[in-house]
């Protein structure tokens, strides 16, 4: 009996050390934030996932940093300026920079980030994304010269990227890979993480040697909720203050039942199909055109898919590259008269009722994507043409994409960093592989490069713009829509603005009192 009696505690002290709800729900000094997936890893030159990049940004800074509308802002530098050439850009440092832990660091930090983050060793990720820097000096304590091997303008929101914020590389020269598992860990931003639970929790506290004063939330706690129904029924049941994420088909009643939790805005991502157009019948571009022209966007973007998304028949998001996004002339032209051109285009090129056009419509496992790719395949009926679905799962399917092993396969592109050129670099021809589609104009390419190495903003979107309209014109990809972010955000929180890049750091975040 006295055993059964210590069990009985034992097991109950153990239950109540388990329970989610225990110092893990929201209060008066803590905000919890759902993400759609585990913390992979905590070395910010390692990771590459979304909810990991989350909780480093919550934890180290950069030269810059992004405010609470993703824009680029002053960070650990408190100005810059930039050659006439935009090529040089000179950084000036605040004074009396100190890690968590204490130890006070300056410029020369900032060359030896970018050798550990190119050292074959660390295998860094986002590796690619500072392949433009040329070399970053320390010329004194409080200077850092970063110098491009071609203008951009973007370079302040690249550098906020975690992989290039203040790491406390005198605890990894001592430690190696273990200093990650130091509780709290030593942090160069506004948080520093104190717990880490895989597949629970992530804590943060405040980091008290910050140099932006103290984080106005105490504590921030991250955690992973990968189907995002359960997110938004934890949610709403007052057990976390940010949902990263709720199911589409709920998207609807949230707008009508709770209109001022559900947030849902254009995102940096473009949801298209890639022809692949290194085989027949897809290597002639009047195909290409007759099949685009017989889709109704609007359609799959309000019925489809019905979550807001905007329709598109270019490739960049509406304010990226402007206020609107490009669309071929047909675009605005009545069904009828696109589907009469796309008969004749088709015919053309060899295909019509005693030869229909037949070919295969890959696609990835998800419901919204078979959704997709019906509805195309519906609406080209009316152009005699028969296409089949074939589905597979992710690994399969983008294995396959790499390969060129498709005629017309689901693809799309999410952007690193809030550029045109992030989004067209995608179809170089020398991007290889990368390039699904297998696309090669040297037009494309020529103009591209010239707009990468325009110094001028102004000049350098109408370059992207004219590139993007080549792109247009030759069809290699079929786009459909403009992806959408949606979030659930509670009414105590004050500091959250929608913003196109879906970055809200939890230090702009604010509890109402």
């Amino acid at each position: 009996m006295r055993y059964l009696a210590l069990l009985s505690t034992l097991l109950m002290l153990l239950s109540c050390a388990s329970d989610p709800t225990v110092d893990m729900a929201p209060g008066p000094d803590q905000i919890v934030r759902l993400s759609d997936s585990e913390v992979k890893g905590l070395d910010p030159q390692k990771i590459s996932d979304l909810s990991s990049l989350r909780v480093a940004a919550d934890q180290f800074e950069g030269l810059t940093r992004l405010d609470a509308r993703g824009e680029a802002e002053p960070g650990l530098a408190k100005n810059w300026q930039i050659s006439p050439d935009g090529l040089t850009w000179t950084f000036v440092l605040r004074d009396k920079l100190r890690f968590s832990d204490g130890t006070g660091f300056d410029a020369t930090l900032f060359p030896a980030l970018l050798r550990r983050l190119r050292a074959p060793q660390t295998a860094a990720a986002a590796k690619a994304l500072f392949g433009n820097i040329v070399a970053v000096d320390a010329p004194d304590r409080n200077h850092v010269i970063i110098t491009l091997a071609s203008p951009d303008p973007s370079l302040p929101a690249l550098l906020a990227h975690p992989a290039m914020a203040a790491l406390p590389l005198h605890r990894i020269s001592d430690a190696g890979d273990k200093w990650t598992s130091d509780r709290p860990m030593i942090a160069s931003g506004p948080y520093r993480v104190s717990e880490w639970k895989l597949n629970d929790h992530t804590r943060l506290e405040r980091n008290p040697e910050w140099h932006d004063e103290a984080a106005p939330t105490p504590t921030i706690i991250w955690k992973p909720m990968e189907d995002s129904l359960s997110a938004m029924r934890l949610f709403l049941s007052g057990g976390a203050d940010i949902a990263a994420d709720y199911p589409a088909s709920r998207h609807q009643w949230l707008k009508e039942n709770h209109p001022e939790l559900a947030h849902s805005i254009p995102y940096l991502g473009s949801y298209y199909f890639a022809f692949n157009t290194r085989a027949p019948p897809f290597d002639d571009r009047r195909v290409r055109t007759a099949l685009s022209m017989a889709v109704e966007r609007e359609w799959i973007a309000d019925k489809v898919i019905g979550i807001g998304n905007i329709p598109a028949w270019g490739l960049l998001p509406p304010g990226l590259a402007g206020p609107a996004s490009a669309k071929p002339q047909w675009a605005d032209w009545p069904r009828e008269k696109r589907l009469n051109k796309a008969r004749s285009l088709l015919g053309a090129a060899g295909f019509g009722p005693h030869n229909p056009l037949r070919f295969e419509i890959r696609f990835n496992s998800s419901a919204e994507h078979r959704r997709v790719a019906v509805a195309m395949a519906a609406m080209w009926k009316p152009l005699g043409v028969e296409a089949s679905l074939f589905n597979s799962e992710a690994a399969l399917h983008f294995a396959a994409l790499r390969q060129h092993d498709f005629e017309l396969s689901r693809s799309g592109w999410i952007a690193d960093l809030p550029t045109p050129e992030n989004f067209l670099l995608v179809h170089q021809q020398a991007n290889g592989g990368g390039n699904y589609s297998g696309y090669a104009n040297p037009d494309y390419d020529r103009l591209l490069a010239r707009a990468i190495a325009e110094p001028d903003p102004g000049k350098r979107q109408i370059l992207m713009r004219e590139a993007e309209a080549i792109l247009i014109a030759d069809m290699p990809i079929l786009p459909l829509y403009f992806y959408v972010t949606r979030s659930l955000v509670a009414k105590r929180i004050a500091g959250w603005e929608d913003n196109i890049s879906n970055v809200h750091p939890s230090r702009t975040l604010l509890i109402r009192r």
